[in-house]
């Protein structure tokens, strides 16, 4: 479904991401885990043409994004949920769902959405502003996911989410998944959490992987001792 060739990102000078190569397959859970400062948002970044790279191979359900900036990539199949969420505080819930709809031909908000995020139907009115960082985590989600992604990208999903929440945003990626039969690719931290949602593991360090496991054959201690510091 998704596949990466030798993709490099450099800021003037100096390479920070250097030749990844990964495969994710359709309804696969992909986690990408490393410390901050690795280099997983700017690998999240240039994957949807925010961030210029170079690579010998980007593409999507076999559709080519090479060259293609974030708009294009999102009508190829790609939807991104930056770190940090960045909803708009002053538009209601239902507002920033819409946002995701630009290109949708009924604007209408699918019914499977509210379905898996019932609190953003009760607070549809409300001001994304004035929603908990768990609920504007599931708001980001949910306009992502109106946008009918094949490929979803999730930058740090429990940053800055309390334990109880970060069990219901795992719960709501495994429910996805089943719903829509979607890839998601994750970067993360939370070991805890990733074991929850993904099938497989990928360790970032300066910019290079360094360490892949399926989940079923992830020694624990060992990745954690890749995120300490």
């Amino acid at each position: 479904m998704f596949e990466i060739e030798n993709l490099q990102v450099s800021y003037g000078q100096s390479q920070v991401i250097h030749g990844l190569n990964f495969t994710a397959n359709k309804n696969e859970t992909l986690a990408i885990m490393g410390r901050n400062g690795m280099g997983k948002t700017t690998l999240f970044k240039s994957l949807m043409g925010i961030l210029p790279s170079k690579t010998t191979k980007a593409v999507v359900d076999g559709v080519s994004l090479e060259g293609d900036d974030s708009y294009k990539r999102v009508a190829k199949g790609l939807a991104y949920v930056p770190q940090g969420r960045m909803i708009f505080p002053n538009m209601t819930v239902q507002e920033n769902i819409e946002t995701g709809l630009e290109k949708s031909k009924t604007r209408e908000i699918p019914e499977d959405i509210y379905a898996l995020f019932p609190v953003l139907y009760d607070m549809r009115k409300r001001k994304g502003g004035n929603l908990s960082g768990g609920q504007q985590q599931q708001l980001a989600i949910a306009r992502a996911l109106v946008t009918n992604p094949k490929v979803l990208l999730l930058d740090e999903p429990t940053e800055g989410i309390q334990p109880s929440i970060i069990k219901d945003i795992a719960k709501v990626l495994n429910e996805i998944r089943k719903m829509r039969e979607i890839t998601i690719i994750v970067s993360e931290q939370v070991l805890s959490f990733t074991m929850e949602i993904a099938d497989r593991i990928i360790v970032i360090d300066k910019g290079k992987f360094i360490h892949e496991d399926t989940r079923d054959n992830v020694d624990a201690a060992k990745i954690k001792g890749y995120l300490s510091v």
